[in-house]
């Protein structure tokens, strides 16, 4: 892989913030113990070219995806789940997504290397540095300001939970799978490669679980407020 190193160790040091921006939102050491577990196995599947090999069935593509997807699926179907992520911090899940700005400045860069179509990028139809621009500002605006309430913090939430669900519909569209649909010409085969790997089976899981759990409080919120 021809990546500048420069671009490569930007998102290392992203993956590794993100991690710790989730971390501060439950401090739960058994979690972030696997969650690491995880990343260094799915690191080990990177390097060794895993995940790269397209002809075989199931594609391996999918195990990029498919176990953050459970995890979450698991977490919001048990008790024990809903109870964990009804204890974050909505603080640190909000300003998390800050994180989306130096995730699309290192897709662009992997896209001008041709590792993946321009589709992906905000040069195309990818919109979710939006959200990374605007978390801080909400962050301040909602908790040190308190300028927004819960409904606003809503509805932030919803529109960059449509903008992450767009980019991964693109992404796995333009892999080199049975289902690929976009960027013949130009298949992402960039997060095949270590250690971007860990943009679908880390960061992305993250992110989307970010969202949900604000949303899941913030309802819960709002439904106590009416109550009352």
């Amino acid at each position: 892989m021809t990546i500048s190193i420069l671009v490569i160790l930007l998102f290392i040091l992203t993956t590794l913030i993100t991690l710790l921006l989730f971390y501060q939102s439950f401090k739960n050491k058994t979690v972030m113990i696997g969650i690491i577990i995880w990343m260094t196995f799915v690191g080990i599947l990177g390097v060794s070219d895993f995940f790269r090999v397209v002809d075989v069935f199931p594609p391996r593509f999918i195990f990029l995806i498919a176990p953050g997807m459970l995890v979450i699926l698991i977490s919001f179907l048990t008790k024990k789940g809903r109870n964990f992520h009804g204890k974050l911090n909505l603080k640190w899940l909000t300003l998390l997504h800050s994180i989306r700005i130096p995730i699309e400045i290192v897709l662009f860069y992997i896209f001008m290397e041709g590792y993946i179509p321009e589709l992906m990028t905000f040069e195309g139809y990818n919109y979710d540095i939006l959200s990374g621009i605007t978390a801080p500002i909400i962050y301040y605006l909602a908790f040190k300001k308190k300028w927004i309430g819960n409904k606003g913090l809503l509805i932030w939430n919803f529109i960059c939970l449509a903008l992450l669900i767009n980019i991964v519909t693109i992404a796995v569209l333009s892999a080199q799978t049975p289902i690929q649909k976009l960027a013949f010409d130009q298949p992402n085969i960039g997060v095949t490669y270590f250690p971007f790997v860990w943009l679908p089976s880390i960061i992305v899981p993250i992110v989307l679980y970010a969202h949900l759990a604000s949303i899941s409080q913030i309802l819960r919120a709002l439904k106590k407020e009416n109550n009352n």
